[in-house]
């Protein structure tokens, strides 16, 4: 019969990376720790912590274990916890949200407003993203995330879809653009600021203009929608901006809906199965989801 405990060892070792670390968390001597991870090698077949330069790192075996381990103990921990119901009027806790700067100025207020009646102790921190890689969210530094699903995301990240979206056009009210009907060729004859996060220099536009056999001229490169956004206001350039995200920002300009056939997208929320079962985490999420879909 294996040794359960060893189960909550081999957790904190694999998250601590140090013996001494680890023992120190479970209130043990670093001598019955040293103990505990030799059984867990013997019953392993795995080394799992081995010595580099002053330190420990994790074998491969440990770390594709460190996730089923940890989700394991969490499980374990809720089946003997008492079961739970929330005063939400006495949580005091601060969420992390990773999200992009149109998300906090467009869905921010509402969500602000919601968690102030509802929950006056819990504060938000937003943090900008900047790429979609998740091992924020795995570390826990990040307790929820929301953006377009990437299709190679981490498979243990949990999602659930908040709205869909689609890219429209927006110009300056009195630009030539505001006037008539907009077709492609037109399109394609401005002058464009085009959004990407990682400085490419075409996108999906681009790619759909090619096969209509049509070129546009991205005479600007920026790093966010409200920055697009704000230079079309001010200038004769054209913006490609989605939809819903950026409702606030687009208020007193022209907006049209592009003339190329583009897939709508799914803009979700994402979070770490640690947090799955978490009651205020499970409250957070339903707030999102509800101001979301408003």
């Amino acid at each position: 019969m294996p040794d359960l405990n060893l189960l909550i060892t081999l957790d904190v070792l694999l998250a601590e990376g140090s013996v001494a670390r680890a023992a120190k968390r479970l209130q043990l001597s670093p001598s019955a720790m040293s103990r505990a991870l030799a059984r867990l090698r013997e019953t392993t077949g795995d080394p799992l912590l081995v010595r580099a330069g002053r330190g420990l790192v994790p074998t491969p075996r440990a770390l594709a274990l460190r996730e089923q381990v940890s989700r394991l103990v969490q499980d374990a921990h809720a089946v003997l916890r008492p079961a739970q119901s929330l005063d939400l009027a006495q949580v005091e806790r601060t969420f992390t949200l990773r999200t992009s700067e149109e998300f906090v100025e467009n869905f921010g207020p509402a969500l602000l407003a919601r968690i102030a009646q509802e929950a006056p102790g819990v504060r938000l921190r937003f943090v900008s993203k900047t790429d979609k890689d998740s091992t924020l969210l795995r570390e826990g530094s990040v307790d929820l995330e929301t953006g377009v699903v990437d299709p190679t995301a981490s498979p243990e990240v949990l999602t659930r879809a908040l709205f869909r979206d689609r890219l429209v056009g927006v110009v300056r009210s009195g630009h030539p653009l505001s006037q008539g009907e907009v077709n492609a060729q037109r399109f394609a004859e401005g002058r464009h600021v085009y959004v990407s996060r990682r400085g490419q220099a075409r996108g999906q536009v681009d790619d759909a203009l090619q096969a209509l056999g049509l070129t546009r001229q991205i005479s600007t490169i920026v790093a966010g929608f409200a920055t697009a956004i704000a230079l079309a206001r001010d200038t004769d350039l054209i913006a490609s901006v989605p939809e819903r995200y950026t409702a606030h920002q687009r208020e007193g300009l022209h907006s049209f809906a592009l003339p190329l056939a583009l897939a709508p997208f799914t803009v979700a929320m994402l979070w770490h199965p640690r947090l799955d079962a978490d009651l205020a985490h499970r409250w957070l999420r339903g707030c999102v989801r509800e101001v979301c879909g408003q």
